[in-house]
C-alpha cells in the first residue's frame, strides 16, 4: 500500500496555490484600466467606420473618417471629465451611489444631446477667429481636425491628473491655436478671448458666491431652529419651487434654445410657472416625508436627498444639450466642407454625427467618470445632502444671471466654484463660532500652524491643482493645437 503524503507537502502546495492566486488577483487588479482603453478604442474604430459608410467610401471622405475618430475620442474625454461636475456632489452627499449616478447621468446626458442637442452650430467656435483668414477648405478642414484633437489630449491629461476642467474652453483654445498656426495672430478676436478669460474668475466666483449664501441661508432658516421639522416644512417646498424656477429656465436657455428660439423673459416666464407648479406638489410630498422624523440635522438629510437626485439629472440633461458641440460640432463642420466644397459659418449637424457624441459621452463617463466624480464629490470638501443642493441650484442660478449680464461663463467652473463656496463658508462659520465660544481660550492662546491647518475644511491641494489646470487650459490647448495643425499638415491632410 501507498504511504500516505505527509502533511508537510500538502502545506507547500497550499503555499504555492496561494501565491499564484495572489499573481492572478495583482494581474487582474493591473490590467484593470486597460479595460476602458481596449473600449474606448473599439468605440474610436466603431465611429470612423461608421464615417466611411456615411461618406460613401470616397476618397475626399478620408478627412471626414479621421475626423469621426478625434470626435468620439473628445465624447469619450468629456464624458470621463465634465459628467463630475453633474454627479459628483450627489455622489459625496451620498443621495446617489456611484453606480446610480452613473445610470443617471449616462440617461439623461444622451437624452439631452439627442433631444436638444441643437440642429445648428457654429464651425467657427464663438467668433474666435474670423472665418475668412480660412476660406481655404483644405485649411479649414486641417483647423478643425487639429483643435478636436488638441482639445481631447487636453481634456485626457487633465483627467489623468484629476483635474476637471472646461471642455468649452479646451476647444475655444484648439480653435485659437490652429487659427494662429494657418493664419497668423492677427486672425484672432482678442476682444472675444478677453472676455472669455474674464469668464475664468466670473464663474466660479458667481457659483461659489451664490452656493455658499444659499447654505448660509438653510443654515439660518432651517438648521439652526429650535423645531427644525417645521422649518423644513415650510422652506423645504419654497427651496423645491426655487430650485425647479431655476432649472425650469436654466434648461430653456441650454436646451431648448437649441429647437427654437427663447430669449431671456420667456424663459424666466417658463421657469416661473414651473417653480409654482413643483412648489404646490411639494408642500403635500414633505409633509407626509416629515413625519415621525425626529427633529435633528440626520432628518433634514433625508428630505433633501430627493431634489438634489433630480437636479443632478436635469443638469446632466441640460450638459448633454449643450456641450455636445464641443465634441461634434468640428466633425460636422468638416463633414459638410467635404460635401459642400464651401466653408460656412454654421452647419446642420447629422444624425449619426449626433450619435457619436450621445455615445461618446455615455462611454466616457461609465468608464473614466468614477475618478473625477469621487474628486469633485467627496475629496475637495465634505458634501451632505444639503450643501450639495446649494451647488446644484448654484449653478443653474448661476447661468441664468450671467445670460442676463451677458457674459460668458463655464459650467464646470460654475459648479466646482459652488463646491468651493460651501467649503470656505464653512471655514468661516466654524472659525465665526469658534470665535464666539471662546474656543481657544479666554486668555487668547492661538492654535498651532498645524493644527490650524488640519482644522481645514477645504483641501488646499486640489484647490491649487484646479486653479492652475483652469488658467493653462486655453494656451495649453492652443499650444496643442498648433502642433496637431502642422502635424496634420505634414501628413498631407
Amino acid at each position: 500500500m501507498p504511504q500516505d503524503t505527509p502533511p508537510h507537502q500538502w502545506k507547500t502546495l497550499d503555499q504555492d496555490l496561494n501565491r499564484l492566486s495572489r499573481l492572478e488577483a495583482a494581474t487582474m487588479y493591473t490590467s484593470r484600466p486597460l479595460v476602458g482603453v481596449g473600449v474606448s478604442l473599439v468605440f474610436v474604430t466603431l465611429a470612423a467606420v461608421a464615417a466611411a459608410i456615411f461618406t460613401g467610401g470616397e476618397p475626399q471622405g478620408l478627412a471626414v473618417v479621421v475626423a469621426a475618430a478625434f470626435g468620439a475620442y473628445m465624447a469619450i474625454n468629456i464624458g470621463a471629465n465634465d459628467v463630475a461636475n453633474n454627479m459628483g456632489p450627489a455622489v459625496g452627499a451620498k443621495a446617489l451611489s456611484l453606480l446610480g449616478a452613473i445610470a443617471i447621468a449616462a440617461v439623461f446626458e444622451s437624452a439631452g444631446a439627442l433631444l436638444a442637442g441643437g440642429d445648428v452650430v457654429s464651425t467657427i467656435s464663438k467668433g474666435i477667429i474670423d472665418p475668412s483668414s480660412l476660406s481655404n477648405t483644405k485649411v479649414f478642414v486641417r483647423a478643425m481636425m487639429a483643435a478636436l484633437l488638441a482639445a481631447s489630449i487636453w481634456v485626457n491629461i487633465a483627467t489623468w491628473v484629476g483635474a476637471p476642467v472646461s471642455t468649452t474652453h479646451s476647444v475655444v483654445g484648439g480653435v485659437m491655436g490652429a487659427g494662429i498656426a494657418a493664419a497668423g495672430l492677427a486672425t484672432v478676436s482678442w476682444s472675444t478671448m478677453g472676455a472669455i478669460a474674464a469668464s475664468w474668475v466670473i464663474s466660479p466666483l458667481l457659483g461659489g458666491i451664490i452656493a455658499a449664501a444659499m447654505l448660509a441661508f438653510i443654515k439660518w432658516r432651517v438648521i439652526y431652529v429650535e423645531d427644525k421639522i417645521a422649518a423644513a416644512r415650510v422652506w423645504v417646498p419654497v427651496l423645491i419651487g426655487l430650485m425647479s424656477a431655476a432649472f425650469g429656465t436654466y434648461l430653456a436657455l441650454k436646451g431648448l434654445q437649441h429647437v427654437m428660439q427663447i430669449d431671456l423673459q420667456t424663459a424666466l416666464l417658463i421657469g416661473a410657472v414651473a417653480g409654482v407648479i413643483f412648489w404646490a406638489l411639494s408642500v403635500p410630498f414633505i409633509r407626509r416625508q416629515s413625519e415621525g422624523l425626529e427633529n435633528r440635522n440626520r432628518s433634514l438629510k433625508t428630505m433633501f436627498r430627493l431634489p438634489l437626485v433630480v437636479s443632478a439629472a436635469l443638469l446632466s440633461f441640460a450638459h448633454g444639450a449643450n456641450d455636445v458641440a464641443n465634441a461634434v460640432g468640428p466633425l460636422a463642420a468638416v463633414a459638410y466642407v467635404q460635401q459642400s466644397a464651401g466653408v460656412a459659418d454654421e452647419v446642420t449637424i447629422p444624425l449619426w454625427v449626433m450619435l457619436i457624441g450621445a455615445l461618446g459621452i455615455s462611454f466616457g463617463l461609465v468608464l473614466f467618470g468614477p475618478k473625477l466624480i469621487g474628486m469633485v464629490g467627496s475629496q475637495i470638501t465634505k458634501l451632505n445632502p444639503m450643501r450639495a443642493y446649494c451647488v446644484a441650484l448654484s449653478a443653474a442660478v448661476t447661468v441664468i444671471a450671467a445670460s442676463w449680464l451677458g457674459l460668458p461663463v463655464s459650467s464646470t467652473h460654475i459648479a466646482v466654484g459652488g463646491v468651493f463656496g460651501v467649503g470656505f463658508f464653512r471655514e468661516w462659520y466654524m472659525e465665526r463660532r469658534a470665535r464666539k465660544a471662546n474656543v481657544n481660550g479666554a486668555s487668547g492662546t492661538r492654535l498651532a500652524r498645524q493644527e490650524r491647518a488640519r482644522r481645514k475644511l477645504v483641501r488646499r491641494s486640489h484647490f491649487m491643482t484646479i486653479v492652475a489646470a483652469w488658467v493653462i487650459t486655453v494656451p495649453a490647448a492652443a499650444l496643442l493645437s498648433a502642433a496637431c495643425f502642422w502635424m496634420l499638415s505634414l501628413l498631407g491632410f
